[in-house]
């Protein structure tokens, strides 16, 4: 039953039916089940470079981490001498 067809009366038969697929680890063959596979290949399929870009996320992220701990380092050692210098004042006579 289609609603939006004239008439409503085509409709598409189902794609996924129960038990199409033997799964190696027993998980039950459900219509949900393959539906959600088949979204989960066709998101992969869509975007191969995604685990590449992930891995590459994660080493920036990384060396910022460092980089930014550097530069605290750097930092407080440079500073240092400014932050805790004594000026004397002498009064002139």
């Amino acid at each position: 039953y289609n609603p939006y067809f004239p008439g409503g009366q085509i409709a598409m038969a189902r794609a996924l039916y129960d038990d199409g697929v033997e799964y190696e680890d027993g998980t039950p063959a459900t219509s949900s089940q393959m539906a959600k596979d088949v979204c989960t290949f066709l998101a992969w399929a869509s975007e191969p470079e995604h685990d590449q870009r992930k891995k590459m996320g994660l080493e920036w992220m990384l060396g910022m981490t460092v980089m930014f701990g550097l530069m605290i380092y750097w930092k407080r050692f440079s500073f240092a001498p400014y932050k805790y210098r004594q000026l004397e004042f002498k009064q002139l006579k």
